[in-house]
């Protein structure tokens, strides 16, 4: 399985601001902590606000934050949000997909994938290294 790099960035994102709990957090500032674009930053964390994970602050000292406990936040949740297509392989388009068994081992791969990813929690993943912070450019 692999992931966009959107849920990429959504989850660097949610990684950061959940480092950072004590303050509001600017785009720009993780843009320059992850060393990426901060026009792609902005779609994704645009997203996010309108699905509840951040809670937005305008204004000149604005910014964005975790919209709840980095514990209420599953991961699961978060991939099944930020991805559009969790086909493996193209098997809709198949001809011999009527009779392949290859379509239902597919699926319980996707499956057991996705429910690994549900068992955890922001807070699981921010937990499971460590403090990273030092580790960013813009801490």
């Amino acid at each position: 399985m692999r992931l966009t790099r959107y849920t990429d960035y959504a989850m660097r994102v949610l990684l950061y601001l959940g480092s950072h709990p004590d303050r509001l957090c600017s785009i720009a500032e993780i843009a320059r902590a992850y060393a990426i674009s901060q026009n792609h930053l902005m779609k994704v964390v645009n997203d996010l606000v309108n699905a509840g994970y951040l809670q937005s602050v305008r204004g000149r000292s604005g910014g964005v934050r975790l919209a709840r406990p980095a514990g209420d936040i599953n991961v699961g949740a978060l991939i099944r949000h930020t991805e559009d297509d969790f086909d493996l392989v193209g098997c809709g388009n198949c001809i011999i997909a009527p009779a392949c068994g290859l379509t239902c081992v597919l699926d319980e791969a996707l499956q057991a994938f996705l429910a690994t990813l549900d068992r955890y929690s922001l807070a699981d993943v921010l937990s499971k290294r460590g403090d990273f912070r030092h580790l960013l450019k813009a801490s």
